[in-house]
């Protein structure tokens, strides 16, 4: 009686310890995890401990912090590796648990067909006993506490009751970092939502008034060409070549009286307000503003006018045409990097592809204001299938993805599997699409590419300044001291990212043709000037050698007859010119730089 007594006087005392530990110091989900593992190997005096937590969603038990043992205690993953891992609820001694809501107490491990001996394998360790137990909130098993190798013998019955009333505990203390941690997202967007409303606005009656009181102009064939200048256009008149390719991509009469066939699908008043409201929420910046967002919805309409009409159907088309309108909205003139180096509020709400999830959002936004929605009139299914592609295709627009995307289409190609009838593979291809459109000022007349990468280049620049100021060094891409290398930049922004992807546009739509041409005449200029830029560092570094007094090499091979025949009696090696200098050249080589490989999708 003694003896019990003293147990549970001894476990109450543990459980204020574990209340007073959790909950005074609820700040982060893997803080509790961790403070739980900790507690829980003390309970029963295991060797190690792992929680597991419930996907309900994807029927998965998923982890991101481990005790890997050899007395270093709890761990989270390493950023260079894989930050959680999962498994099915069905696989494992802690699937069964969490698909049951049994208790398990294993006392021989390797006896037991549910065991998973692979991780023992990996790691070389001998896992002997195992208590494994539910953690539930409202019912539900909300995780998994699996404790391995009690350190003096088998886990008791004792130890399960005592681990039973600790998991109560275990349970409020998960249960209440998850709302804590909901709240700060929540707090996060809201900084994010009032950081955009106080930059930005809708349109304006009168702007909606002028814009609905002009006349459409007809396109004419020189409009759908990939070598269409977009920057030839003033201000006012790409909102209503925006609403005439509309027109002419989705059959949408001139005027709201003349609606006959598409009067259900599209309303004139709301289009003019959307497209004017996501000009309104473009930035002022030097590349990613509103001409660029129209020059990428240009390409693509070239390339839907262009191609075989059955590669795209009308969704698709609507949903990449309003994509590429939109995919840099609310862009900042700085990458993801930047962003998430800076502790941006965006960065804490997406913590992949930043921006992009911001253009998308913002999207949304502008359609969700009142007289703004151009898919009202479309099915609730028909709705869910255009937000979906617009989705894919601006998150496609992250050159972290296009490499991806584009090894698994050139996968599927090279082995003939490729069919248009394939979801997947339609996906896959319009990612390229994106990626191609965004780039698409590497396919204009040299004069235009030229002028664009001077924009993209100072946009780059002003990111370096703020990097600079906020004492970090910028990579040499976005350095003004390194401005004379943009001709090499350009080379193999080319070379690596460019010609790849529009040569593989080119093989599932042929006509795209055009744009492989373009870069392929552009990556010819840029080579020209960055050999003249060698050229003339070379004769550059030549003077500085003769002003230095070291002899010139091309004079002291030549030499003079005279002096030649009176070094004759001397060793060959003695009359061997020597340089003072090695001519510096430009910038070496076209291989891809490692920084580009960290710039967002906008950046071409």
């Amino acid at each position: 009686m003694y003896i019990s007594m003293k147990r549970q006087r001894k476990l109450n005392d543990f459980l204020l310890a574990v209340t007073r530990s959790i909950f005074t110091d609820i700040v982060s989900m893997d803080g509790v995890i961790m403070k739980i593992m900790n507690f829980a190997q003390k309970l029963v005096s295991a060797d190690r401990a792992s929680l597991f937590l419930v996907d309900s969603k994807t029927k998965e038990l998923y982890a991101r912090i481990f005790d890997i043992g050899n007395g270093l205690g709890n761990q989270m993953m390493d950023d260079q590796g894989q930050k959680e891992i999962r498994f099915p609820m069905a696989k494992g001694v802690a699937g069964h648990v969490a698909s049951t809501g049994e208790i398990l107490n294993i006392p021989d491990a390797y006896n037991d067909e549910r065991f998973n001996r692979d991780v023992d394998l990996q790691t070389g360790y001998k896992t002997k006993t195992i208590l494994c137990m539910p953690i539930y909130n409202r019912g539900s098993v909300i995780g998994v506490v699996q404790m391995v190798n009690k350190k003096t013998g088998r886990f008791t019955k004792i130890d399960e009751q005592a681990f039973e009333m600790f998991a109560v505990y275990c349970g409020l203390a998960l249960h209440h970092a998850k709302l804590y941690q909901k709240i700060r997202r929540s707090e996060q967007k809201n900084r994010v939502a009032l950081e955009v409303l106080s930059y930005h606005s809708q349109c304006t009656d009168e702007e909606f008034r002028t814009l609905k009181e002009m006349s459409l102009p007809d396109p004419t064939v020189n409009f759908a060409r990939f070598d269409f200048s977009p920057w030839s256009l003033d201000e006012m008149a790409k909102p209503l070549y925006v609403l005439c390719m509309f027109k002419d991509l989705f059959n949408i009469k001139d005027a709201p009286l003349e609606f006959r066939e598409m009067s259900q699908r599209f309303d004139y008043d709301e289009l003019c307000r959307f497209i004017l409201t996501v000009r309104k929420n473009y930035r002022k910046v030097p590349y990613h503003n509103w001409t660029h967002a129209f020059s990428v919805a240009h390409s693509v309409y070239t390339i839907i006018k262009t191609c075989n009409q059955l590669v795209f159907t009308p969704l698709e088309c609507l949903a990449l045409f309003v994509a590429c309108l939109c995919h840099d909205l609310d862009h900042r003139g700085k990458n993801n990097s930047f962003m998430i180096n800076s502790a941006s509020p965006l960065a804490a709400v997406y913590s992949t592809s930043t921006m992009e999830h911001h253009h998308f959002n913002m999207t949304i936004t502008i359609l969700q204001h009142e007289g703004h929605n151009i898919f009202k009139h479309l099915s609730s299914e028909e709705y869910k299938q255009v937000l979906g592609n617009i989705r894919h295709s601006i998150l496609a627009t992250d050159l972290a993805l296009f490499f991806g995307n584009k090894d698994k289409l050139k996968k599927i190609s090279a082995a003939g599997e490729f069919s248009w009838t394939n979801p997947e593979h339609r996906y896959l291809c319009h990612a390229i699409v994106m990626t191609a459109c965004d780039l698409c000022a590497v396919c204009k007349p040299f004069e235009i590419q030229a002028k664009v990468a001077e924009d993209i280049f100072e946009e780059f620049y002003e990111q370096g300044d703020a990097e600079r100021a906020n004492g970090r060094d910028p990579i040499p891409m976005m350095d003004r001291a390194k401005a004379h290398q943009l001709p090499a930049n350009q080379v193999s922004f080319i070379v690596g990212i460019c010609l790849p992807c529009y040569d593989l546009l080119q093989q599932h739509i042929p006509n795209a043709k055009p744009m492989f041409e373009g870069a392929k005449n552009n990556l010819e200029n840029w080579s020209a000037i960055v050999a003249k830029q060698k050229e003339e560092d070379a004769e550059e570094a030549a003077k500085e050698a003769e002003k230095e007094g070291a002899p010139d090499p091309v004079k002291k091979v030549e030499g003079d007859s005279s002096e030649k025949q009176e070094s004759e009696g001397k060793k060959t090696d003695d009359a061997k010119p020597a340089m003072s200098k090695k001519p510096s050249g430009g910038s070496e080589g076209t291989e891809l730089p490692k920084e580009i490989l960290d710039l967002d999708s906008d950046e071409d």
